[in-house]
């Protein structure tokens, strides 16, 4: 569930800059940009399946897709982002303290609730490096700050 300030990032970035990386070690653009909906996708499993069981044996439908375009990007992930955003509108608000996702195996139990919120976060801090490559590499920057 990208947030609209993440999108106007994304969408800022000229096409010929998506492969763009500050250094050997970072990811491209367009691999931000993948990463942050193949995780919320990822991060959905885990969520309906209270666990990182819900990885398991899982068919991940960005696993053998190229990037092309923000764009294209965007419609694939798009069922996939309705399906979590049907998910979080059948919520309760009592869930979100009384639920617990289990991922041990990552070294952490947590509440749905807090889950959720590190979504949020995950796509921010992306959003952030993301206008920090475009800074770096002199192309204007939209202000998505309301």
């Amino acid at each position: 569930m990208p947030l609209k300030s993440g999108i106007k990032v994304w969408k800022a970035i000229p096409e010929r800059k998506l492969n763009w990386k500050p250094d050997g070690e970072a990811l491209t653009c367009a691999d931000m940009i993948r990463h942050v909906l193949e995780g919320e996708y990822l991060y959905h499993q885990i969520l309906i399946r209270k666990g990182s069981k819900g990885l398991s044996n899982l068919s991940n439908p960005f696993k053998e897709k190229n990037f092309t375009t923000v764009d294209n990007e965007l419609a694939f992930a798009q069922p996939y982002r309705k399906n979590f955003l049907e998910y979080i509108n059948s919520i309760s608000v009592s869930d979100f303290e009384t639920i617990r996702i289990d991922r041990s195996d990552a070294g952490y139990v947590r509440t749905l609730g807090d889950m959720l919120l590190r979504i949020a976060y995950h796509e921010s801090v992306h959003t952030g490096q993301l206008l920090d490559y475009m800074r770096t590499m002199g192309i204007d920057r939209p202000n998505i700050w309301d």
